[in-house]
This record gives structure tokens, C-alpha cells and sequence, in this order.
């Protein structure tokens, strides 16, 4: 006698598989994004030696420098803010992407431009009149990058880092293998322009191919009006942000000279070693990790926790180990005439630590709807900052930059930082403990860095075991609060 036809088709069914959680997806795409920019990072570190070595002098990267600054700068706006309704809106994004791209690539174009047409003058006020072809090659990637922004965000909101790896592979390869062959050639600044552009060509045709389909304009005006008001506070916050990333080069190429600037601009791009490394593999994940716990103020204070004291444990050995031994290290790595920049690196190392921190608290905060905070606090980093980066280069050079921004950083951005997240649910013990046991790691490595230098000198083996010394002594001291990470 058999059983009832309900049974039997449960009995032959397969059981459905159940959908990934949202910590497998994070976790896994945070594997992915933390592989992508080691590999990458490295790959540029080494490709940086090279240049600075043997082709490009202090007056050529300070070039770079100005050029990269506003570049930076305008890709902050180029889109507008409205991709990021790619990863934090409900529903389908295929319904208004069209709409985003139509916005993204009509403003990255009316920027680009506008600089095209005021790049002498830019190139002028900051004290290098040279850089006006090199800024108007260069920001042709505002351009692009406001092209690829929709493909991009859908690689994003599915926590797609494995495709995302492997477009940046391919950016990676031909950005690298043009500059150094222009450089080879005798190119200059020019060379870094060009393969900028070359790369960016490559990761808009590889985000094309990784999200199919995403490539369509379309324009509905209701859309395009919900998404201009979601995404110009977002535009107005990151400009800010990355004008008080930037400011310091601008300060320092029209107060100081070219030579100055050129040791300026290397000492901060070691400074944002750790900062890329972990920070941006972190971030790539974060604000669609966030989006999804936006409605649960636990859940999103424990997440939080959670990802400060990852990315504080990663990064706080890179920075005390950069910091402590800032001459050998940049001697060893760059060669003697770079040895200027060392004066400023401590400095610098300590501010990407507060950015690391500051970075995600922004990512949380955008997540969680407190645009109208973030304007505020970048607002505010920036009118200070500027006449302490004055004052600074006036009185101490590049070393008086750095200190007068490690001293806005800890002075005033940090704890309007934590006020604006005291205000999103997340307290300050909550911050306080992701932070502990990392920056009691950080100063009880500092001291054995120190001491160790002190006896074993700064040669190659010397540096290995000062530096081996100084991690295992941080190891030991971030153990016990392990099991704040897990999850």
C-alpha cells in the first residue's frame, strides 16, 4: 500500500538549497576584495620602486602628484552619487540603471570639459604650470570611470569580487606595461597619464563583461529626480572627503617647491599603503554589508564592531612597522636621494591610521541614511585643515604638513566622528573595544621596534629581524581579543 502522492513527492523531490547568508557573502567577497588589492597594491609598490629607481625624479612624481590630486578630486563627483542606488536601493536596479548611467556619463563629460578648459590655470595655482597636459590626458578617466560606474555597482551589490579581481587584473597589466614603457622612453609624468587611461579602457571593457546587460542608457525623470536627491549629498560628502585627502598636495606644491613636493607626494603614497591594502578591500564590501543591516540597530552596531576591529588588527602593524623605521626603510626601498621623505612618513602613517577608521565610519554612516552628518563632519575637517596645512608648511616644510594633519585628524574629525555614530546607534564603548587590544599592540610593538633598531642597526637582515620581532610581539598581543572578530 503506498503513501499519500504528497509523500511521494517529497520523498523524490530534491530539497531546495538554501539560499548563502548574508556573512557567507560578505565574507567570502571580503576574501576576494583582501587577495585583489594585496595582489594589486603589490603589484603597483613594485612597479613605484622601479620608476623612482631608475626613470622618474622627485620633480617628475611631484607632477604626477598635482595631476593625481585633481583627478582624484573629480572622480569624487563625476558620477554624481547616484551609482551607489546600484548597491543601496531595493528592488531590481536593472529598472533604473539606465537612468544612472545617462546621469554618470553626462556629468563625468561636463567635468571633464570644464578641466580641459581651466587645466593651465589649475596647473598654475598649484605651482606646477608643466602639469597642464599631463591633468588633461590624465582626467580623461573621469570619463570612463563614470561609464563603468553601473556595471561596477552591480559587481558590488551581488558581492562579486572574484569578477571584480579580475577586471582589476586586467587594468593592472596594461596600465603597468604602457607607463613603463613611456617612462622607458622618456616620457615622464606623461607616462603615468597614459597608462591610466589605457587601464581604464581595459576595466571598462571588463566590467562590460562581467555584467552583461548593465551597458544601457535611458532616462525617466521621476527616476532621475529620486536619485539626484539621494546622490548629491552622497557627491558633497565625498568631494569633501577627498579634498581633505588631496588639500595637503595642493598646499604644498604652491607654498613649497617641486623638489618638496615630490618627496611630499612619495612619503603619503607609502603613508596609503595600508590604507589601500586593507582599507579598500575592506570598503568594497562594507557599504553593501552595512546596507543590509541598516535596519537592524544591533545587528548593524555588532557588524560594525566586527569590521573596525578586522581592519584595525591588519593594519595597525603596517603602520607602527612603516613609521618606526621610516629612514631605512624608504632608503632600502627607494635609494638615499629619497631620503627626505622619511622626515615626513611618521606623521603620515599615523594619519592613514585615523583615515582607515574615519573611512568606514563613512561607509557605515552612508549606509544607515546620515548623509546630512557626513557633510558636516568633512565640512568642518576641511576648513580646519587647510590653515593648519598653511601654517605647517610655513613653519616645518613637509614634516609641518603631516604634523598639522595628524593634529586636525585626532584633535577634531575623530571625535565628531564618534558623535555622529554615538547618534547612529553605535557607541563609544562599542568603537572602544574593536580598538583596544590593536593599539595596545601598536604601542608595545613601536617599543620593541624602537629598541631593537636602537641595537641591531638598519641593515637588510637587521630590518627582518627587528621587524619579525616587533609583529610576533604584536601577535601576542592582540590574542585575547580574537573573539570580537569572529563572525
Amino acid at each position: 500500500m503506498t503513501g499519500p502522492v504528497a509523500d511521494t513527492a517529497s520523498d523524490t523531490t530534491p530539497a531546495p538549497t538554501p539560499a548563502p547568508s548574508l556573512g557567507r557573502k560578505v565574507g567570502s567577497a571580503a576574501k576576494w576584495s583582501l587577495i585583489n588589492t594585496v595582489v594589486m597594491r603589490l603589484g603597483n609598490f613594485a612597479t613605484g620602486i622601479v620608476l623612482a629607481r631608475f626613470f622618474l625624479g622627485p620633480e617628475a612624481w611631484g607632477v604626477y602628484g598635482i595631476a593625481q590630486t585633481v583627478l582624484l578630486v573629480l572622480l569624487s563627483a563625476n558620477e554624481l552619487g547616484v551609482s551607489l542606488a546600484i548597491v543601496r536601493w531595493e528592488g531590481d536596479p536593472r529598472r533604473f540603471a539606465p537612468t544612472v548611467l545617462t546621469l554618470s556619463a553626462a556629468s563625468s563629460c561636463l567635468l571633464y570639459a570644464v578641466l580641459f578648459a581651466v587645466a593651465p590655470a589649475v596647473a598654475g595655482v598649484l605651482g606646477s604650470p608643466e602639469a597642464s597636459g599631463v591633468l588633461r590626458v590624465m582626467c580623461l578617466c573621469v570619463v570612463l570611470d563614470g561609464l563603468s560606474q553601473v556595471p561596477a555597482g552591480f559587481l558590488t551589490r551581488e558581492f562579486a569580487q572574484g569578477r571584480r579581481m579580475a577586471v582589476d587584473g586586467l587594468n593592472f597589466v596594461l596600465s603597468t606595461a604602457v607607463t613603463l614603457l613611456l617612462a622607458v622612453d622618456g616620457w615622464g609624468a606623461m607616462s603615468f597619464a597614459w597608462g591610466s587611461v589605457v587601464g581604464n579602457v581595459a576595466a571598462l571593457i571588463g566590467c562590460w563583461l562581467a555584467a552583461p546587460g548593465t551597458l544601457k542608457f535611458g532616462w525617466d525623470r521621476e527616476q532621475a529626480r529620486a536619485l539626484l536627491k539621494f546622490g548629491l549629498p552622497l557627491a558633497g560628502a565625498s568631494m569633501l572627503a577627498l579634498g581633505v585627502v588631496n588639500v595637503d598636495t595642493m598646499v604644498v606644491g604652491s607654498a613649497l617647491d617641486p623638489l618638496a613636493l615630490g618627496f611630499y607626494v612619495l612619503a603619503f603614497n607609502i603613508s596609503g599603503w595600508p590604507v589601500r591594502i586593507i582599507s579598500e578591500a575592506a570598503r568594497r564590501v562594507s557599504f553593501a554589508g552595512f546596507s543590509r543591516l541598516a535596519d537592524s540597530p544591533q545587528a548593524l552596531a555588532a557588524g560594525f564592531a566586527r569590521a573596525l576591529g578586522v581592519v584595525m588588527v591588519g593594519t595597525v602593524p603596517i603602520c607602527v612597522l612603516l613609521a618606526a623605521l621610516a629612514a631605512p626603510v624608504v632608503e632600502l626601498i627607494y635609494g638615499e636621494r629619497w631620503l627626505p621623505a622619511a622626515r615626513a612618513l611618521p606623521w603620515l602613517m599615523a594619519l592613514g591610521l585615523v583615515r582607515i577608521g574615519c573611512e568606514l565610519a563613512y561607509d557605515c554612516l552612508v549606509a544607515i541614511g546620515h548623509r546630512r552628518s557626513l557633510i558636516g563632519v568633512q565640512g568642518l575637517w576641511l576648513i580646519i585643515l587647510i590653515p593648519a596645512l598653511v601654517i605647517g608648511a610655513r613653519t616645518g616644510g613637509i614634516v609641518g604638513v603631516a604634523q598639522g594633519h595628524v593634529l586636525v585628524a585626532g584633535a577634531v574629525v575623530v571625535p565628531v566622528f564618534l558623535l555622529a555614530l554615538h547618534r547612529g546607534g553605535i557607541r563609544l564603548g562599542t568603537v572602544a573595544r574593536a580598538c583596544a587590544w590593536p593599539l595596545l599592540g601598536g604601542a608595545v610593538m613601536s617599543a620593541v621596534l624602537l629598541l631593537l633598531e636602537r641595537y641591531l642597526g638598519d641593515g637588510v637582515l637587521a630590518l627582518l629581524a627587528t621587524g619579525a620581532a616587533g609583529t610576533l610581539c604584536y601577535v601576542l598581543c592582540v590574542l585575547p581579543g580574537r573573539a570580537l572578530l569572529k563572525g
